[in-house]
């Protein structure tokens, strides 16, 4: 008697991870002229982002396709903001397109050496022994913090854009919070680079031993 195939498209955390793109797209469209909406979109696409892993876990439904659906959504999330970001402050644009580029191609090289890594048997370069990474890795509330404090540099910079906000310090709101998390935004494009930089030491460590191995 045959089971029946499980559908992982429609589980319950890859549903979540729909409605998420949904909300992108939706704030995509409204960045240039309703930051209400876009606003709205982007964080709630982004609180989502927490609830998929969570019903992920409830449900015993965590699978590849859902791990990717997710880093994609995250990716292209910014990257779209970044280039509002661009029209918005063109003075900075080169800075935007280079948080880009680090962002994009820091993860997607991490994702790859992580997937070659699970098909091969070698010693590789592992970064939890590194105590600073180890605590980014394994502590939540350190991981959460350099993410949210991330998203809040871009999203204050977007708001600022179009509204100032309370006045504190002399400064608007959003202007300030813009600054207090510029720091956090610098440190977290520097794990990017270090990701970068030992997965790049991990795929030349399958390299070097496939090519052993075919001599």
């Amino acid at each position: 008697m045959s089971t029946k195939q499980e559908n992982i498209f429609l589980f319950v955390p890859n549903l979540i991870g729909y409605a998420r793109i949904l909300l992108a797209f939706v704030s995509m469209y409204f960045m240039p002229t309703n930051y209400k909406i876009a606003c709205t979109c982007y964080v709630v696409s982004a609180l989502l982002d927490a609830f998929d892993g969570h019903a992920a876990r409830l449900f015993k439904q965590s699978t590849k396709f859902g791990a990717i659906l997710d880093q994609l959504t995250d990716r292209c999330g910014t990257l779209s903001l970044c280039i509002a970001l661009s029209n918005f402050y063109p003075k900075y644009m080169f800075l935007f397109q280079l948080s880009c580029v680090i962002d994009i191609s820091c993860h997607w090289i991490y994702l790859h050496s992580s997937i070659l890594q699970g098909k091969t048997t070698h010693k590789f370069v592992d970064m939890s022994e590194n105590p600073i990474m180890r605590y980014y890795y394994t502590s939540k509330p350190i991981l959460f913090f350099m993410c949210f404090g991330n998203e809040l540099f871009f999203a204050s910079l977007y708001l600022a854009h179009f509204v100032t906000g309370p006045i504190i310090a002399g400064h608007g709101l959003f202007k300030l919070l813009c600054l207090i998390s510029t720091p956090v935004m610098i440190v977290k494009t520097g794990i990017s680079l270090l990701h970068c930089y030992i997965a790049s030491i991990n795929i030349s460590i399958i390299d070097v031993n496939e090519r052993k191995e075919k001599k």
